[in-house]
């Protein structure tokens, strides 16, 4: 069996009071700082697509300029946008792709490290040793969870993790997006246990077919009786046992 799991691992207090604050606290700066870089221009073009594909959709979002517009005018408008998106708890590519160079920069600098919870690394590493294949599915880029799980607090985890997927590979509420993983995985889908502790998300993988389990940590939304009777529930990850 192979083990796929969502952002059930950190905290969210790590992401609501870390992550995401340092992104609000040096979006002006790192745009400012990388302007003209490469991989800036290549989030911003992300950005923009987005935009465009948000105003098709009816959402009212602040349109991105073309490169070639007056610098304030197009770094103003880049800012509001990712501020906005941030506001409404969007998980965009797009947004996710920026996020995650904004804090590759400060995981290299030492600013900030990945927070975990103090059962990940003992059930990681026993399911590693039983032969279990462990893959990460998460909002986040795929750049941003090997950043976050190559520095955590406590110690590297990457070795102990076989692969990662964001939302390249499709929405996390859509079964698509679970029945194209087992596929990349090579497993049939009831094979893979998904864990997450969002219901919507259990939902999907279990409407591809996988076995799915609920997460509830501490400061999470308190689950509902029914949808515990659905998926199960455990409140750390030694509660589960792999076959």
């Amino acid at each position: 069996m192979a083990t796929m799991i969502t952002m059930a691992v950190g905290s969210n207090t790590s992401l609501q009071d870390v992550l995401f604050p340092y992104i609000r606290q040096n979006l002006i700066r790192y745009v400012k700082d990388h302007w003209k870089n490469a991989e800036l221009i290549k989030d911003i073009d992300s950005l923009r697509m987005q935009a465009v594909e948000d105003l098709k959709n009816g959402l009212n979002v602040v349109q991105i300029p073309d490169i070639d517009e007056e610098e304030d005018r197009l770094q103003e408008a880049i800012i509001t946008n990712v501020f906005d998106q941030m506001d409404a708890d969007r998980k965009t590519t797009a947004l996710k792709q920026l996020q995650g160079h904004i804090w590759r920069e400060a995981y290299h600098s030492g600013k900030i490290e990945g927070h975990v919870y103090e059962d990940v690394m003992p059930a990681l590493k026993s399911w590693k040793t039983a032969g279990k294949h462990v893959y990460i599915y998460s909002s986040g880029s795929v750049e941003a969870q090997k950043l976050l799980f190559g520095a955590t607090t406590y110690g590297n985890l990457l070795q102990f993790i076989d692969g990662h997927f964001d939302t390249n590979i499709g929405p996390k509420k859509e079964s698509t997006s679970y029945t194209k993983i087992a596929n990349e995985c090579g497993y049939q889908a009831h094979q893979i246990l998904f864990l997450t502790d969002i219901p919507e998300e259990s939902q999907a993988a279990k409407n591809a077919g996988m076995k799915t389990t609920l997460v509830s940590r501490e400061g999470n939304k308190s689950l509902c009786e029914e949808v515990v009777k659905e998926f199960g529930e455990v409140k750390s990850f030694d509660q589960i046992s792999l076959l």
